[in-house]
């Protein structure tokens, strides 16, 4: 499947690029979100009209992405869960949990989907995480994972 990307997309392109992508990805994603359209003459023709514009949008997002990303940028953030004697959790963190400890902390709002974790954070010790908020937006925090003390 052939779309026009409406956005900047990491890994994919930029505004105005005519990418190929698999059908699942492209109606189930980006045509239903706005991030795309499918690609023929009269939307490359729109596409074209409407780039300044939409790069002025891109810009203006980017921007207050990069506030959010200043917000939580270098963060640490702390979370108590039960482990078995080895260290090992009884479950890991998710990207939801983080998000949620991130709103309760500094009120902005981190989607789970933006947060890119390169390993599961299913023991104790300290783990850095990638979010990434924009193409050319993001940050790196630290999650800090102590066991339960038991009384």
């Amino acid at each position: 499947m052939e779309v026009i990307l409406l956005e900047n997309i990491l890994n994919l392109g930029n505004i105005g690029d005519k990418v190929k992508v698999k059908p699942g990805y492209g109606r189930n994603y980006l045509l239903k979100t706005g991030k795309a359209l499918r690609f023929n003459q009269e939307n490359l023709n729109y596409v074209h009209k409407k780039k300044d514009e939409l790069n002025k949008k891109n810009i203006q997002i980017k921007k207050e992405l990069k506030e959010i990303a200043l917000k939580v940028d270098k963060k640490s953030f702390s979370f108590t869960k039960e482990s078995k004697e080895n260290g090992e959790l009884y479950g890991s963190i998710k990207p939801k949990e983080i998000s949620s400890k991130i709103y309760e902390t500094f009120k902005v709002e981190v989607k789970p989907s933006q947060i890119i974790l390169k390993e599961d954070l299913n023991k104790i010790g300290l783990f850095k995480v990638d979010i990434k908020f924009h193409s050319e937006v993001s940050a790196k925090i630290s999650i800090k994972i102590d066991k339960i003390q038991s009384a």
